[in-house]
């Protein structure tokens, strides 16, 4: 006789998929779909190799190359996936997860280099040679995503063209995204740049709910805690975010967009114009 009651209740599926890990969530399906499809239906849905954008962009014949190869997996808040000098062994495609690419100062510090969502890719770009990762790849936002063996990853651009070419223009906007970046850095304010950030963030987590503390966006922003705890609290004052412990909610796109610096448009025209698929339509 199982232990396992023969017939749970919808309140027992939701405590079990409240408490598991997102990859967990999306594979409860198999094990309570035989108690028909409508609880289940309310709680999560399936991942999609193409709920990243990059590999949505692909076309049938291409993603058909690259679909045996790819695996899900969980990527929970906090991870660190690649350190200074590692040798990268995956490329990652994020579906609802965010990684960032921190550089580690000698004095312990760390700061923002780059920043992957669902619109991109990681593990690929930086390491056509070496192998090696520049940084620290940690995750910020948990979630899931693909990933595929780095020599696998290689070999398909190699065989398949269109691989090639999109891999080639996901490069092209990181490129400017991240000079880009550098220039905002030197010439604009924190409160503006934060406007930024979150903007980014909100674009790829595809929420409003955005699980950041304010040490995390020092740590982002390069600046002191102190000060992102100021400008935080100019911009929630203006009605364009509502803090909470541990969570920004963004309440104010329009107006959150407005108070940014001009480079969150220029980075988005970028993207949209080499990928134009990387941002939802309303």
């Amino acid at each position: 006789m199982s232990c396992l009651n023969p017939k749970p209740d919808t309140l027992q599926i939701l405590a079990f998929v409240e408490h598991s890990t997102p990859l967990t969530r999306y594979t409860a399906w198999g094990f309570f779909g035989w108690i028909g499809a409508s609880a289940m239906a309310q709680v999560q849905r399936t991942p999609q190799h193409r709920d990243n954008r990059i590999l949505a962009a692909l076309a049938p014949e291409d993603f058909a190359f690259l679909e045996p190869h790819l695996t899900f997996v969980d990527l929970p808040r906090g991870e660190i996936l690649y350190e200074v000098g590692e040798t990268i062994a995956y490329t990652y495609f994020p579906h609802d997860a965010m990684v960032s690419l921190v550089t580690i100062m000698h004095d312990g510090k760390s700061v923002e280099m780059a920043t992957f969502g669902c619109e991109g890719l990681f593990g690929l770009v930086s390491a056509f040679v070496t192998r090696q990762s520049f940084g620290r790849y940690i995750v910020q936002l948990s979630g899931t995503a693909s990933r595929i063996e780095l020599g696998t990853m290689h070999k398909a651009m190699a065989a398949r063209q269109a691989i090639q070419h999109l891999v080639m223009r996901f490069t092209e906007a990181l490129m400017a995204e991240t000079l880009q970046a550098v220039a905002c850095n030197a010439v604009h304010n924190v409160e503006a740049r934060c406007c930024r950030w979150i903007l980014m963030s909100h674009d790829r987590a595809g929420q409003p709910d955005l699980p950041l503390t304010q040490e995390f966006l020092a740590e982002m922003l390069g600046v002191q805690r102190s000060t992102v705890s100021d400008v935080a609290r100019a911009i929630q004052d203006k009605g364009l975010i509502r803090q909470g412990r541990g969570m920004i909610t963004v309440t104010d796109r329009a107006g959150l967009e407005a108070a940014s610096c001009e480079c969150y448009q220029i980075i988005r025209q970028k993207f949209e114009q080499l990928l134009p698929n990387t941002y939802e339509r309303g």
